[in-house]
């Protein structure tokens, strides 16, 4: 039953502030002290909530500790012995407060099965959350380092190769990580017994919480080396600082959110596997190009002769720098906003000789305001385009004026009614519609 033992300890500790083998008069005075610096008048008005708290678990923790047969009954079978009152018997039928509710307001995680602080309902050691495990313990690997890469589209088209100079903590070499002289011995901290941690009670809004915090003293080492046997390199830090070149490759087809990790390239930290670096590949934006997938997306420019009469020349440069030649013949009309699909012209595909497709988005370009042309040719032009269609027959209106550069984001926005400007008469009217007597 070691979390009931660990209470007691708890008990004497943590509420009145004294070791387990007090005697009685060491408990009645800790008692006093404690139940005057935490009574709710002693206090000001926003802490009296969590004083009326800490108040009641020390009269409650002093009337067990005290009492010797109290005090083996919560050792041997935890607060479920008591009934509400504090007294032995049936446990919950009393109204008075539960010590191990008023811990749990007061350091949290306390379950009602008396289990050990630090974890809440089944128990468990202080500094680990889940399970419950020894406090101080390390992860197996240092932290990674992560960061952005940002990567314009060529780099991604054609693939990178980046060195650069990394600056990180290393190991030692000169104690290999042990911080000290080769032939000393670390002390063990006293303040932290040794564990690497400290818990602290902190507040949170009306409650008290307990939380654990890396020991100041050893910087949660749990030991510590003496001024003189400090290592003279890493002044007992057990890593120094480096420099090492680093080189990232980039393959063609990389993505946009890519990763690219280089193993064990983070800083070092003894006692665990070094952690990686890792960037995050962020596509810059193209003037030209957008991408989806393998496959890549451009408007091209044709003007109306072109898309009439056929063209053969570059029109567009590749991300590799390649010209794209298209050849249009005559008697096939382009039209805006026509697709022309080019197969094996998209990204690589990573892994692989294929690539996407590459689609060009046909813009018409039609002559501008300023062009001018004789009557003659308007006359030809009228001849050899297409005819319109056959006339609308209908009643003809007067003569209506327009502006030939209208804007459609304005189409709606007069409507004042902010929907409909017309409204049913019926509608007015609040009285139901009901059927005519026959």
């Amino acid at each position: 039953m070691i979390g009931w033992k660990t209470n007691i300890v708890f008990l004497a500790t943590e509420v009145l502030e004294i070791h387990r083998g007090a005697s009685k008069e060491e408990v009645r005075q800790a008692y006093r002290k404690a139940a005057l610096s935490n009574h709710p008048d002693k206090v000001a008005e926003e802490e009296r909530p969590a004083a009326e708290i800490k108040f009641k678990a020390v009269q409650e923790a002093y009337e067990i500790l005290y009492d010797e047969d109290k005090r083996h009954i919560y050792d041997t079978h935890g607060m479920s012995a008591f009934n509400g009152s504090g007294e032995p018997g049936m446990g919950g039928m009393g109204g008075g407060p539960d010590l191990d509710d008023l811990l749990a307001q007061m350091f949290g995680g306390m379950g009602g099965m008396g289990g050990m602080p630090g974890m809440g309902g089944m128990g468990g050691m202080p500094g680990m959350g889940g399970m419950g495990g020894m406090p101080g313990g390390k992860p197996r690997t240092s932290p990674n380092e992560e960061q952005d890469y940002e990567i314009s589209l060529e780099d991604m088209y054609k693939g990178k190769t980046v060195k650069f100079a990394s600056t990180k903590n290393i190991i030692c070499s000169l104690c290999d990580g042990r911080g000290g002289k080769e032939k000393a011995k670390p002390k063990k901290c006293s303040t932290c017994d040794g564990q690497g941690v400290r818990e602290v009670l902190k507040n949170m809004g009306q409650f008290i919480t307990r939380a654990t915090q890396p020991c100041s003293t050893c910087n949660g080492e749990g030991q510590f080396y003496s001024p003189k046997d400090k290592c003279k390199k890493c002044k007992g830090n057990k890593i120094v600082e480096a420099k090492k070149m680093l080189e990232m490759y980039i393959a063609p087809g990389a993505r946009d959110g890519e990763k690219i990790v280089l193993e064990g390239e983070a800083d070092q930290v003894p006692g665990q596997e070094h952690g990686d670096i890792i960037f995050r590949l962020v596509q810059d934006e193209h003037p030209v190009f957008e991408r989806g997938g393998a496959d890549l997306r451009a408007e091209i420019n044709v003007t109306l002769a072109e898309a009439l009469t056929g063209f053969h020349r570059v029109v567009l440069k590749h991300l590799d720098g390649r010209g794209i030649e298209i050849k249009h013949s005559p008697g096939t009309v382009l039209q805006p906003g026509q697709v022309l699909t080019i197969r094996g012209e998209g990204m690589p595909i990573k892994r692989s000789d294929s690539r996407g497709d590459l689609y060009l988005v046909v813009n018409v370009v039609f002559p501008e305001g300023s062009w001018k042309p004789t009557p003659e040719v308007l006359a030809k032009l009228q001849e050899v385009l297409p005819k319109p269609e056959a006339p609308i027959e209908a009643a003809p209106v007067d003569e209506v004026e327009y502006d030939p550069h209208g804007n459609m984001e304005e189409f709606g926005a007069r409507d004042t009614n902010g929907g409909s400007a017309w409204q049913d008469d019926e509608e007015e009217d609040d009285e139901p519609v009901q059927c005519a007597p026959q």
